[in-house]
């Protein structure tokens, strides 16, 4: 595939391509310096992308320990980010080597930092209406609504045959908490281990930002990423991967870098873990092709559910505080 006029011209070879019905992503090495991850629309996507609130986001290049918002440039259909690495958290955590959970940890401290700085910058005027895209897709989903691609539509059959009723109402409800808060904050709306970049052998880490940027409530961002740390224990443990027994806790690891602060309330993170896995499935469901691993997800997320997320929710441990408080 031969790469648009307006891509930056110090796209070098590539090395990733990653396509699903949502996104196509492809990761380019500059010429220059670090790497270029650019993303279009995939085939099934409802829209162009665009990030039109990416000016508010704050710069952390002076914010000693914080990971960088890469903000995006439009480019050939789709938007264009710079990073210092060829792949994100989710593949340094399938390596088995300590030293690559070493440097998740590292990435997920500087996350916690930025993302504490971003949930303290105001909310700009112009920012679009509206929960991030993934919790729009997810509602609707939960809503059962008519345009349902067809994963998405024979998921929620099963899943409310698993489920019941009582658990998809939870769901709704935790989902009209988190998008539409008492003091709703600038959040990043999308803030998953695979849009969180380390550098390859030098810089700062990246954390791709732009698209999603919303207002609600900062827990969102925090248990997005804690959600995924849980999902990822869950499917190496069931799968049979590695279940490191040794170094740091990762979701302290995150919630120390953050402070503990406003927005990581246990019950809220909790909540909000849940939220991220069961959008996580859905839009597996609707962009991928179907498999009958979705039925484990299903079961995995209804005891997710029953306890509130509360098993993507570390304890009391090191950072000031232990247990996240109000």
């Amino acid at each position: 595939m031969t790469l648009p006029d307006d891509v930056p011209d110090d796209a070098g070879d590539l090395v990733a391509e990653y396509v699903t019905g949502l996104q196509h992503t492809r990761v380019h090495r500059s010429v220059r310096d670090g790497f270029l991850w650019w993303h279009r629309p995939g085939a099934l996507h409802p829209g162009p992308l665009a990030a039109p609130a990416a000016a508010a986001v704050p710069d952390l290049s002076g914010v000693p320990g914080a990971a960088l918002l890469a903000t995006p440039v439009p480019a050939g259909g789709g938007l264009l980010h710079r990073a210092p690495g060829a792949v994100s958290v989710v593949t340094w955590l399938a390596d088995p080597r300590p030293g690559a959970r070493r440097l998740a940890a590292h990435a997920l401290a500087a996350a916690g930092r930025a993302l504490r700085v971003l949930h303290g910058t105001p909310v700009p005027p112009g920012l679009p209406a509206g929960p991030p895209a993934a919790l729009r897709r997810m509602r609707a989903w939960a809503d059962g609504r008519d345009g349902l691609l067809p994963g998405a539509a024979r998921l929620r059959e099963a899943a409310l045959a698993a489920w019941g009723t009582e658990r998809l109402d939870r769901v709704r409800t935790w989902w009209e908490e988190a998008t539409a808060p008492a003091a709703p904050a600038l959040i990043h709306g999308g803030a998953s281990l695979g849009a969180l970049v380390p550098p390859l052998h030098r810089g700062r880490t990246a954390l791709l930002t732009g698209e999603d940027l919303a207002a609600g409530s900062p827990a969102l961002d925090l248990g997005w990423l804690l959600g995924d740390l849980a999902e990822l224990a869950w499917s190496q443990g069931r799968n049979g991967g590695p279940v490191p027994s040794e170094g740091p806790d990762l979701r302290h690891v995150l919630l120390a870098g953050y402070g503990y602060g406003p927005g990581a309330r246990p019950e809220d993170l909790g909540r909000a873990a849940v939220l991220r896995v069961v959008t996580h499935m859905q839009d597996f469901a609707a962009y991928c092709d179907w498999t009958e691993e979705l039925h484990d997800y299903i079961a995995f997320t209804a005891e997710l559910i029953d306890e509130e997320g509360r098993r993507a929710v570390p304890g009391p441990g090191p950072g000031p505080g232990g247990t996240p408080t109000p």
